[in-house]
């Protein structure tokens, strides 16, 4: 059997994430992980509506794994996977080098699992002011172009239409 590692990127509210848990479903043979990588222990209000938008969103379709830092511990071969979304654990690991982060996306993608990442497009607007934000949009940049190197499919999403790159 082959697995298959799938990207789906777009700005906020654009459908991404909906995509992703049709084709996490489609891809596997068992009820998949989504894997949700929003640190929740800062007590944002609206990031709560959002969390819990996605939560009935998927309803009971998956097991929910919450890990924020390193994805390699959670995710086993011989099962589907959701992990929505790369972005957060971004910025989760934003205090690690870029080395350690790309290490680790290389070797999801020699786990025999189905893998499909959501990432956010951040790098389509001004380089920020702040240090802390370049380093998150150009790691977002990076590890984009790394992740999309890796993975067998991706698709830009747009209004809740998904366009095949690769």
């Amino acid at each position: 059997m082959k697995y298959r590692k799938i990207l789906y990127f777009g700005g906020q509210k654009s459908g991404k994430s909906k995509l992703a848990e049709q084709k996490t479903l489609e891809l596997s043979n068992s009820k998949p992980y989504y894997i949700a990588t929003y640190n929740n222990s800062y007590n944002d209000s609206e990031m709560q509506i959002r969390i819990n938008r996605h939560r009935q969103q998927r309803e009971d379709r998956f097991y929910t794994i919450e890990e924020r830092y390193e994805l390699t511990k959670v995710i086993k071969k011989s099962n589907s996977y959701l992990v929505d979304c790369i972005s957060m654990w971004i910025l989760n690991n934003i205090e690690k080098d870029e080395a350690t982060l790309l290490s680790q996306l290389q070797y999801l993608s020699t786990v025999q699992a189905n893998i499909v990442f959501v990432l956010n497009d951040v790098n389509s607007g001004i380089i920020p002011l702040n240090k802390e934000s370049r380093r998150f949009v150009d790691l977002t940049g990076v590890i984009g172009q790394k992740l999309a190197s890796l993975c067998d499919e991706v698709y830009e999403v747009k209004l809740g239409i998904g366009v095949k790159l690769k």
